[in-house]
């Protein structure tokens, strides 16, 4: 189960998306952003080692988007393009945060999330599963690995064996219900904040043909 560290971080995740966010091709707010957090949950890494966080973070001009970070202990070798910021963790010490479409960690247990092997945590409460977060897999055995990632304008896209497509909806858009897309082979829906206050749903990744 998740631990979650109640302590000071500097400088804190908004402070560090601040500058990442407006750089992201799917973005489309302000270059000066108004962020808050809106919502999100916790995946377990088995090791214990890597700290994995689906972010919802609300923008004031433009609405919702799908963070995925990683927070390691030391720099992960190979993906300095993909560093988001260091911060100084009040417990844990310096910590390098990654976007986790990078990080094999987070992409392994996002496919073990779609596929049932793994449970969502609560973004902010210890040891408590997320029983908000709704997945579902038709497919038949287990996903194939997953291609290099791929931005587009409104997602993250990987390429996996079979034809399919794991993308993640990084611009959110509320829907009713959480029954998977029409078409899908497998996805995962949240909950979040709506910059009104009310709580919404909404797809966080769908696995497709194409």
């Amino acid at each position: 189960m998740s631990i979650i560290h109640r302590t000071i971080v500097t400088p804190t995740k908004l402070e560090l998306l601040h500058t990442w966010l407006p750089t992201r091709p799917w973005y489309r707010g302000s270059a000066a952003p108004e962020l808050a957090k809106a919502g999100g949950f916790r995946l377990d890494d088995p090791e214990g080692q890597v700290g994995i966080e689906f972010m919802v973070v609300g923008e004031a001009s433009s609405g919702a988007y799908l963070v995925p970070l990683t927070y390691r202990g030391a720099p992960l070798e190979g993906a300095e393009h993909a560093l988001v910021g260091t911060m100084e963790h009040g417990v844990l010490g310096p910590r390098w945060a990654y976007d986790g479409c990078h990080d094999p960690v987070l992409t392994a247990q996002l496919l073990a999330l779609v596929e049932g092997r793994a449970p969502a945590h609560a973004q902010s409460i210890s040891d408590t599963l997320d029983r908000e977060v709704v997945r579902s897999y038709a497919g038949e055995g287990p996903i194939g690995a997953l291609g290099a990632p791929q931005d587009t304008a409104e997602a993250t896209d990987f390429a996996v064996a079979g034809g399919l497509t794991l993308r993640l909806h990084r611009v959110l858009t509320p829907v009713q219900g959480d029954a998977p897309p029409q078409g899908a082979v497998g996805h995962v829906s949240g909950v979040w904040e709506h910059t009104d206050g009310t709580r919404v749903r909404g797809l966080v990744a769908s696995l497709q043909a194409g």
